[in-house]
């Protein structure tokens, strides 16, 4: 029995005097309360003998059907929750078109991939995955990408995440890995984290989770926005083109904008000012005219290729360094359109990774194999029954057409007497479809096998490609990871359950088990006791790569500011005159400025102008911006500097490594961290003399633009030194 358990039963068993009420309904009570026995069994009392591997055709081969086990427990795990989504419930949606580059007809016949003239409609839905419906979107989470194409051959679903590996290598696992980061079921808290016992207890189980959670720390799992995400398939699926000839390949969406992050600090006070930080921004970047771009990458291997990147294609936990095969782009995806209901669109759309099209079929990944069953079944559930397929959000272009009927919710009203197949009552003559040559054909994979629930041993590395993202990151980024892991693991009240993260760790990489474990108040990291444990698999695969640079978020994008948020902060007395040209240069260069003052309404400038105010410090606060410019302006600093929400508005964002620029008297509000205009500035800080405008000379102010321009271009000055001592 737990210790929590233990207090439970104590508190009953020091319940209210006889005859009390309350007492009454804790026997009553008392009779539905089980205890954990030291096996599993159905729902049905038959013992479990394996509940980590799904039954297959031999260890590399596909999920059967005649899995009673894994389809009792997902079944039970689709239906937990009704109607809110089990995962992926918080969520945010666009319409747009995806168009292909070139014909893609010498790898796949799917139709949407071949004219280029042609523009595919989409809806795209991100989310995270483990908050409820109320929680923030700025949690340190995995989010969901998942793309529905509405092709002229039927609806195409491209369900990825923004990550390119998983926690886990078989579905038999998923129901276990959700219930451990959701919410503890004792208390349901916490809400939309990873950091507390029940989580880091399976995953330090679980060497398998190693190498997602090495992303999960990073800044990957707090995006700056859904707009400069990357979004992956996650899985292998294969293309068939018009010959039958198959390939592997794997799915990447590439953002224009480049891959950016928040800082952590950052992220948990926007989760307070702002819940809805990456719906907001989808929604107002889309409603300004500035659609959201994503390119559509592909790694392809050969069939006869599969074994020679020395890991496993078939499993979810790996990725393919693009060092090793290259990403082609092949496409673009933009989002255009905001949704006009959010429920009738955003809640009721019914994404899964089985619905294809010709020239795109499954591979035997054992994740994807069970998410196979697991989608319809989930989506029956939630949206109240199996014609969720007739809502409009779902409904296919194409016409569709077959033979099932009724149910609850059905819409499509089928004439005649016919509900079956073969018939000849339809039409008069014979209809039958019976193993024609036309629409999807599975590849015809040969598979010669015995049943078995057992894993392939060529999925049994847990930690080289860990190593490798961690290698892969740059300096600052590293430091990020270690911290992330320190703040989850500080959270936990178990002991024993931080040890054993920090042993797994140290098959990663020793340093980085050492530096995580310094304030936990545990042993030294220990590989040999995590490699005495059960689940562990000494096994190393060989990679050629000591490095992946494509796997850091740092220098990319497109180099431009568009779309970036600018804080301009003012009060009266401010210098307009220098202002102008600096906030005409952001603009022309894509970004959107605000002015962000003590009041709404307007301040006066120092030559009497009314400038117009779009926020205050406090209603509007740094975290919601990329940027911070401080004007010229003698009186308008010298009121700031006395102003504690401006003080703290500037040095939050110094703090956060964010772009600054202040201009002549502005640079007031920075002096509590000692930086003059007499000064060397440190990174990303533009620190400049008032610019001469009083006759028309903008030179000054130009150049302050371009500076200011080309920091604000780097998105963040992570190298910036102590960040950790500055007062905001």
């Amino acid at each position: 029995m737990t210790p929590q358990n233990k207090a439970a039963a104590g508190r009953r068993a020091g319940s209210t005097k006889p005859g009390d009420g309350r007492n009454a309904k804790q026997q009553q009570l008392d009779g539905f309360v089980t205890e954990h026995p030291a096996h599993l069994t159905t729902n049905q009392g038959l013992q479990i003998p394996d509940n980590h591997n799904s039954l297959k055709a031999g260890a590399r081969g596909p999920t059967l059907l005649e899995d009673f086990l894994l389809r009792e427990k997902i079944t039970h795990f689709d239906h937990e929750r009704i109607p809110e989504r089990a995962v992926h419930a918080r969520g945010s949606a666009a319409h747009g078109y995806f168009q292909v580059y070139k014909s893609m007809s010498q790898f796949t016949s799917a139709d949407f991939l071949q004219d280029p003239d042609v523009k595919t409609p989409v809806f795209v839905r991100f989310s995270t995955v483990a908050g409820e419906r109320g929680s923030a979107d700025t949690v340190r989470d995995v989010r969901g990408f998942a793309v529905k194409f509405y092709t002229r051959e039927g609806n195409y679903d491209l369900v990825g995440n923004n990550i390119p590996v998983f926690f886990i290598q078989d579905a038999m696992k998923f129901p276990d890995l959700v219930h451990a980061v959701k919410p503890e079921p004792h208390h349901a808290m916490p809400q939309a984290a990873s950091a507390h016992d029940t989580f880091w207890d399976f995953a330090s189980l679980m060497p398998e989770t190693t190498h997602m959670l090495m992303w999960a720390m990073s800044d990957r799992a707090i995006p700056r926005s859904y707009r400069m995400m990357e979004g992956f398939g996650v899985h292998t699926f294969r293309f068939i083109n018009s010959r039958g000839e198959s390939h592997f390949v794997k799915f990447h969406w590439k953002p224009k904008l480049g891959i950016h992050g928040l800082a952590w600090d950052e992220a948990q006070k926007i989760a307070g000012k702002d819940a809805d930080f990456h719906r907001r921004d989808l929604w107002e970047a889309i409603e300004n005219g500035d659609f959201p771009e994503w390119e559509l990458g592909v790694q392809i291997v050969p069939a006869d290729k599969e074994h020679s990147l020395g890991f496993d294609l078939l499993d979810p936990t790996k990725l393919i360094p693009e060092e090793m095969v290259p990403v082609q782009k092949i496409g673009k995806l933009v989002l255009n359109r905001n949704p006009d209901n959010f429920f009738a669109e955003t809640e009721q759309v019914a994404f899964h990774p089985g619905h294809v099209v010709p020239g795109i079929d499954f591979s035997n990944d054992p994740l994807l194999q069970g998410r196979l069953f697991s989608y319809t079944d989930t989506q029956i559930s939630r949206l109240g029954g199996a014609n969720f397929h007739e809502l409009p959000i779902n409904k296919a272009l194409c016409p569709f057409h077959n033979f099932q009927r009724d149910g609850m919710h059905r819409q499509t009203i089928a004439r005649g007497q016919v509900a079956y197949e073969p018939n000849t009552l339809g039409s008069g003559t014979e209809f039958r479809v019976d193993g024609g040559s036309n629409g999807f054909q599975s590849f015809p994979e040969e598979i010669d096998a015995p049943k078995v629930r057992r894993r392939s041993a060529s999925f049994d590395d847990h930690f080289t490609q860990a190593r490798l993202f961690f290698n892969s990151q740059t300096a600052p980024e590293r430091e990020h990871i270690i911290a992330a892991f320190r703040f989850e693991l500080s959270k936990l009240e178990v002991p024993a359950i931080r040890q054993r993260m920090v042993d797994n760790l140290a098959h990663v990489d020793e340093k980085l088990a050492r530096r995580v474990a310094e304030p936990l108040g545990i042993g030294e990291p220990d590989a040999k006791a995590a490699a005495g444990r059960a689940g562990f698999r000494d096994h190393r695969i060989a990679l050629p790569i000591d490095e992946s640079p494509a796997l850091r978020m740092a220098d990319t994008g497109d180099g431009t500011i568009r779309t970036r948020k600018i804080a301009i902060l003012v009060a009266d007395g401010v210098d307009s005159a220098s202002l102008k040209p600096i906030r005409e240069a952001l603009e022309q260069a894509g970004a959107q400025c605000k002015v962000v003052g003590p009041r709404l309404g307007t301040v006066a400038s120092a030559s009497k102008r009314q400038i117009d105010v779009d926020a205050t410090f406090s209603n509007t606060p740094s975290v919601m911006f990329d940027a911070v410019l401080v004007p010229a302006g003698a009186d308008s600093a010298a009121s700031m500097s006395g102003m504690g929400d401006a003080v703290h508005f500037v040095l939050e964002a110094y703090k956060h490594c964010k772009a600054i620029c202040t201009v002549g008297e502005g640079v007031k509000l920075l002096a509590t961290l000692g930086i003059t205009a007499d000064g060397e500035a440190p990174a990303g800080v533009v620190v400049a003399a008032t610019p001469v405008t009083n006759l028309g000379d903008t030179t000054a102010a130009t150049q302050i633009a371009q500076d200011f321009v080309a920091a604000i271009a780097k998105h963040r000055h992570w190298d910036r030194a102590n960040t950790d001592a500055v007062p905001a």
